[in-house]
């Protein structure tokens, strides 16, 4: 079947996720020669593009480790084996980065870092900083504290909302499978795999299987579901195969079988309607003419000294629309500093901010990432 071009090549943000039963071998520990080829070609991506791999295979290394063959169901069984796990893991991870000569850094994540507005803020800032540094972050749940109520479920869904949080161009979910399949491949030899469909298509609910693995807990079903949280800010997704060699840069090079998940929306338009309509706006900052054509015109964050007066209380975090001093909304963007903080700091400079407030959250008021136009200025 003819392969779909997915243009990966292209990409300048990329998560790719890797499942218990890439990292683990059959139930016998972590597979460190696979995990090693897929650092070296993780390396050699993150030479032309921003890279962050998100990991599965905490509970499963921590089970192997423990003696438990068989997932248990208990919580505090699966925060114990994760404690353990999470150890060997990251270790490895460590030494096979520090062998490229890259730098890595562990991130543990819970559902409330990326749900609370304060906290995600947080946890974009630190991923953006670190890849503009080329570092890899290498994330996964916190799962040694995570309880019923704040697990992501499962890696795919944690990837997907690593894949909103920065932005990412693609979603690259590496299993024990090619991909989608028109049938369960382990159980009909003449399944077809599905090289590409559109995220949005409820045909291709009818094609998702659960995992049958014993150390896992994701399977086809999630990784639909992660795609179609991906596509909310635009990404595409990719499923393949992580077992085989070179598989990353055989998705760079189109090479490979596999399936092509399309999000309809473009990334701008995605954004942009996330920002400006499904985040309700907490209050109002007025610009001056230099701070309008600064973002509207050269794209720039929003700082502090373009403000002259601010309407309504907000925290950090908050959606606030800005208008320039006709009152004619400009834009909207996500706060780095709360009303009151504001009212001490607008209208001085960046490096003011220290002295004025005894710390810094950020240089500006509005990182022009997390600011959308909405219509030009005079």
């Amino acid at each position: 079947m003819k392969m779909m071009k997915h243009k990966l090549s292209e990409a300048k943000k990329v998560i790719i996720k890797l499942g218990s039963s890439i990292i683990t071998n059959d139930g016998k520990g972590i597979d460190e020669g696979c995990l090693e080829n897929i650092v070296s070609q993780i390396c050699k991506l993150n030479e032309t593009m921003q890279v962050v791999l998100v990991s599965s295979g905490a509970i499963a290394a921590g089970l192997k480790k423990l003696g438990v063959k068989k997932r248990p169901k208990q919580l505090f069984e699966l925060q114990a084996a994760a404690a353990v796990g999470q150890m060997d893991l990251i270790q490895i991870y460590q030494q096979l980065f520090s062998r490229k000569k890259v730098t890595s850094a562990q991130i543990l994540l819970t559902h409330n870092d990326l749900s609370d507005r304060e906290r995600y803020l947080n946890a974009r800032s630190t991923l953006n900083n670190l890849l503009e540094k080329k570092i890899i972050p290498v994330i996964n749940e916190n799962d040694s504290i995570a309880n019923e109520e704040i697990k992501f479920g499962d890696n795919d869904n944690l990837a997907a909302l690593t894949a909103n949080l920065i932005e990412a161009d693609f979603l690259v979910l590496l299993t024990d499978q090619a991909g989608l399949f028109s049938d369960d491949p382990r159980s009909n030899s003449q399944s077809i795999l599905i090289n590409h469909a559109f995220v949005d298509d409820e045909k291709i609910d009818s094609l998702a299987h659960d995992t049958s693995s014993s150390l896992g807990s994701g399977g086809m079903r999630t990784k639909i579901l992660a795609a179609r949280r991906a596509a909310l800010s635009g990404a595409h997704t990719i499923i393949a195969n992580g077992k085989e060699k070179n598989v990353i840069d055989k998705l760079v090079s189109n090479k490979i079988s596999c399936t092509f998940l399309e999000s309809r929306e473009s990334k701008l338009l995605a954004r942009k309607n996330w920002l400006a309509g499904q985040l309700k706006a907490k209050g109002k900052v007025y610009i001056d003419q230099g701070a309008e054509d600064a973002i509207v015109k050269t794209g720039k964050s929003l700082l502090a000294i373009g403000v002259k007066k601010t309407n309504g209380e907000f925290e950090r975090g908050a959606l606030v629309e800005c208008c320039n001093l006709e009152g004619r909304l400009i834009a909207k963007g996500l706060v780095n500093y709360s009303s009151k903080e504001l009212l001490k700091i607008m209208g001085n400079p960046s490096d003011k901010i220290g002295d004025l407030l005894g710390y810094v959250n950020e240089n500006s008021l509005i990182h022009r990432n997390n600011l959308v136009i909405l219509q030009k200025g005079k």
